[in-house]
Formats: C-alpha cells, sequence, structure tokens
C-alpha cells in the first residue's frame, strides 16, 4: 500500500507544470508557517489554493480539454495572486490597484473559457449549426459578464451575512442622498466637502473615520464590474478576429483551451495472418 501512495505521488507531481509545482511548495510552506501561529483561516486558504492548483489538470485528464501553457500559468498565478497574496499577503489593502488588476484578468480570462466552449462546440461534428464569429464574441463576453456579477452576489452575501469585508469599503468626499431630505420628497440632498464620518454604536462607543463618508461596498463592486466589462471586451474583439482568420491568431491560441482529439486504436495485425505470411 505504501509504495502504491508513494507512486501515486510521484505519478501526480510528475503531472504537475514547473509553475504549478513551484507555486505549490511555497503555499506549502505559507501553510506550515500560518499553522505555527495558530492562524486556521490562513491555513483553510493554502488548502483551498493547492485544491485549485489541480484545476489544470482535472480539466485535462477528466474533461479532455487541454490548457495552452500561457493560459495555464496565468490561472495559476491568478488564484495564488488572489488567495495567498491578496488575502494572506494584504495586498488588497496594501496596493490599492492589486483587486482592480485580479478583476480585470478574471473578465479576460472568463471570455477566453466562454469562447473556447462555444467554440468547440461550433466546430463538432455533433452539433449542426455553425455560429457566426460576432455572436461566438457577444456569447464569450456574456459569460463573462455573468461569472463577475455571480462572484459579486457572493461577495454581497458574504458581507451580509457572515459581516466579512469582501466588498471593500471607501471613503468619498461627497454624496447625494434622498434619505436625508427633511421633506419627505423624491429630491436628493447633497452634502460635499465631507472630512470625516463619526459611527455611534448603541451602548454610546463612536467611531471617527477621517477622510471622508464611508461607503460600504457599492463603488467596489460597480469597479470591479467595469473593470471585468474591460477584460471581457478586450479578449472578445481577439477571440472575434481568431475565428475569421483560423489558425492565424498566434496569441489568441495562447489563451483558447483545445478539445482533446481522440486517439485512434492502432490496428493490431491478425495471429493468423502473420502465421500466413511467415
Amino acid at each position: 500500500m505504501k509504495q502504491k501512495t508513494k507512486g501515486r505521488l510521484k505519478a501526480h507531481i510528475k503531472s504537475k507544470s514547473k509553475i504549478n509545482l513551484i507555486l505549490s511548495i511555497i503555499v506549502a510552506l505559507v501553510l506550515v508557517a500560518r499553522f505555527l501561529r495558530a492562524d486556521y483561516y490562513s491555513v483553510f486558504l493554502c488548502v483551498l489554493t493547492l485544491l485549485l492548483f489541480n484545476i489544470p489538470l482535472f480539466v485535462n485528464k477528466r474533461l479532455h480539454v487541454t490548457l495552452p501553457k500561457e493560459l495555464e500559468a496565468v490561472i495559476l498565478l491568478f488564484i495564488f495572486s488572489a488567495e495567498i497574496l491578496g488575502e494572506i499577503g494584504s495586498f488588497y489593502t496594501h496596493i490599492p490597484w492589486w483587486d482592480t488588476m485580479l478583476h480585470t484578468i478574471n473578465g479576460f480570462l472568463m471570455a477566453a473559457i466562454g469562447f473556447a466552449l462555444i467554440d468547440i462546440l461550433n466546430n463538432s461534428p455533433k452539433f449542426h449549426f455553425n455560429m457566426s464569429p460576432i455572436f461566438v464574441a457577444f456569447v464569450a463576453f456574456c459569460f463573462s459578464m455573468t461569472v463577475g456579477v455571480v462572484w459579486e452576489f457572493f461577495e454581497f452575501s458574504m458581507d451580509y451575512f457572515t459581516l466579512t469585508d469582501m466588498q471593500k469599503d471607501r471613503l468619498v468626499p461627497a454624496i447625494s442622498s434622498v434619505l436625508l431630505n427633511p421633506t419627505g420628497l423624491n429630491d436628493e440632498i447633497v452634502i460635499k466637502g465631507i472630512e470625516s464620518t463619526t459611527v455611534q454604536l448603541a451602548d454610546g462607543s463612536t467611531y471617527l473615520i477621517e477622510g471622508g463618508y464611508l461607503d460600504i461596498g457599492i463603488i467596489d463592486t460597480m469597479k470591479d464590474l467595469l473593470v471585468n466589462l474591460i477584460g471581457a471586451v478586450v479578449f472578445s474583439i481577439i477571440g472575434y478576429f481568431y475565428i475569421i482568420g483560423r489558425n492565424k491568431g498566434v496569441f489568441a491560441k495562447k489563451f483558447i483551451p483545445q478539445l482533446q482529439e481522440k486517439k485512434q486504436p492502432s490496428d493490431k495485425q491478425d495471429p493468423t495472418e502473420k502465421t500466413i505470411l511467415e
């Protein structure tokens, strides 16, 4: 049993790409360090990251879809950047543009995956329809935006039900609100030049927030969807020209998964025929 387990482990390690193996080792080291600090939330994130690192292998072996090396590398770096650097390393708070960058890449990647799904069906002999390049690009764009919206729903749900802060707060110097209108009419009251916000709790304690009014997520959500849209549009345009000039788009090929061709069984020579020939 031990030899079989070791053999499976060696085979699993060999099946991983170099970048996958390097990132997995780094995550494992972070996991051990966080475990020794009793930071079990970070340990959970490390375990989740290691599981997500197996997505390319799963897609290759179970779904029989080949991911280009460039696409696999971007996916792995994206997962590492989001979970290890972003969450555990606090890059989301230390680097203002980190979250924006990841959502832009996510829009690009999801458009590539959505494009590949439709393109594979489009070229499959099992389906008797042929979609135009503009329609395939549009579906890829819609797929990417749908994934982005669902993710924002998830962030909101986590913040609302578990009081996390996935939709990061922002400080704004001005607000416009109908709720603050003392007349009760549907006319907004504009307040500009806000320098601080005071939050008073039920027990009488207060929090003074310097820098403006505390926005609790809407700006972050809309910014994420906007940059997701930019990433989706960029790849949809690339995919459109890839279909028009089939097999000529070198850049697009690096990010479009391909369905593996089924290996045809080799014709085995009949033993009786071999005897006759001899």
